[in-house]
């Protein structure tokens, strides 16, 4: 059932008219029994300018008088939130509601997907089966309402993240995040990413619709993109129990979220706000956010001023240190003959999305990784004082820019906001 669907390419809605939808979305919950116990799956600082901070913010202050309320980030594999990150980006609400999910260990099975279905979506690449596992405190207690809070967004693993893939993997187990970023890698990222229908989507369709129908589950979808001056705003909002939600806010998502090039750059710089960018695991946005647009022989100069590490936890950062991004037909070699490699197969995929594969040259520049690190994981190594000055983020503005020496670059401030890529690409 759709409860809420609004949303245009013009559409602007603000944080009032925001908080006037979320009492709708619950009028109608509350419509169908009382909301004693919520559960709330909001994304974690990696979705900061998802809008999920805010409605989720304003969830809990429309229920807590009447409900109990637990908050769930849907953290997947990344660390769990600090105390500083939660005051951040929910602001007021109080940290004792909060649980931290953990993939590994904290999750109960639902099912398992057949390896015949994944046989079948990957077009014969793959034929595992798939285990289904959420976390703990969705099934073994009850709930009046889990509402899982979201951005529909370009993703490489997926097509358009969000929906059934917060429940899944964000506050999901090992396997199924392994697998299904490992299907989504060898079946293609260029097939994949800004697409609605993907063989990884219709795995998570497949756990939803046979597993977790006894759950009452309901997704709130934002659709975010920046306005005529920049500035970041929320052309969307959906809700509801069901596919239709995410069918409708994925065709906005679509129109507003894939930059379409006029013709492919040769050189792409990348801002990674070091708020929210801390590992190559997030800050590899850069790369694959861009591959579709960046010209043969390119350069992508990525400013990480606070990327500090590779992975976001110690193992898949120290196979990452081990294997490095050297590309697809070294990645399926490595995970054929190594057994910690084919054990997380995330981590592999990774290391997949994370290369150029040779078309086109990447310089990080971090700010807390050492040149010998950099380097030995495949990248190229950037100055970040250097490269800061003479590729300004205070002075570029996104896309397009001409340097006083001439050079002509274009800019990205956010690549976790949308899919750049010429129409050629986008189309093929």
């Amino acid at each position: 059932m759709l409860f809420l669907s609004e949303g245009s390419k013009q559409t602007i809605i603000d944080e009032s008219h925001g908080k006037t939808l979320v009492a709708n979305l619950l009028a109608q919950l509350r419509q169908r029994g009382p909301l004693r116990r919520v559960l709330l799956l909001p994304p974690d600082m990696t979705r900061m300018h998802s809008w999920a901070g805010f409605l989720t913010c304003v969830l809990y202050e429309q229920l807590h008088r009447e409900a109990e309320v637990v908050i769930l980030p849907a953290v997947g594999t990344h660390l769990p939130m600090s105390a500083e990150e939660l005051t951040h980006m929910f602001p007021g609400v109080p940290h004792l509601v909060f649980r931290a999910h953990d993939w590994r260990k904290g999750v109960s099975a639902l099912g398992e997907v057949p390896a015949a279905f994944v046989n079948d979506v990957s077009e014969g690449k793959l034929d595992f089966p798939i285990q289904v596992e959420v976390n703990r405190l969705l099934v073994d207690q009850s709930w009046d309402a889990i509402i899982s809070v979201g951005q529909l967004v370009p993703h490489e693993v997926i097509g358009i993240a969000n929906h059934a893939k917060n429940v899944f993997v964000g506050v999901g187990g090992s396997d199924l995040i392994n697998k299904s970023h490992w299907l989504g890698a060898v079946y293609g990222i260029e097939r994949i990413m800004g697409r609605a229908n993907t063989p990884v989507r219709a795995v998570l369709d497949y756990a939803a619709s046979h597993f977790a129908k006894h759950l009452p589950i309901v997704y709130l979808l934002t659709v975010r993109a920046r306005d005529t001056d920049g500035q970041l705003v929320t052309r969307g909002l959906y809700a509801g129990d069901d596919r239709a939600c995410f069918e409708v806010g994925a065709e906005l998502c679509r129109q507003v979220n894939l930059d379409r090039l006029e013709r492919a750059p040769k050189k792409v710089v990348v801002w990674l706000d070091p708020l929210e960018f801390k590992s190559t695991w997030l800050g590899n946005k850069a790369v694959y956010r861009t591959r579709m647009a960046i010209a043969d022989a390119g350069e992508l100069i990525v400013l990480a001023p606070g990327v500090r590490t590779f992975g976001e936890d110690a193992t898949i950062d120290t196979l990452i240190r081990r294997f490095g991004y050297r590309g697809t037909p070294t990645t399926l070699a490595a995970v054929r003959e190594h057994p910690e490699l084919s054990a997380n197969l995330s981590a592999s995929a990774h290391l997949i999305h994370g290369s150029s594969e040779g078309r086109f040259a990447i310089i990080y520049c971090p700010g807390h990784l050492t040149r010998a690190e950099i380097e030995g994981v495949g990248f190229q190594w950037g100055d970040l004082a250097a490269m800061s000055r003479k590729y300004d983020p205070r002075k570029l503005r996104d896309g397009w820019n001409t340097l006083p020496d001439g050079e002509e670059v274009y800019y990205i401030s956010n690549p976790a906001l949308g899919l750049w890529g010429t129409k050629e690409r986008f189309d093929g």
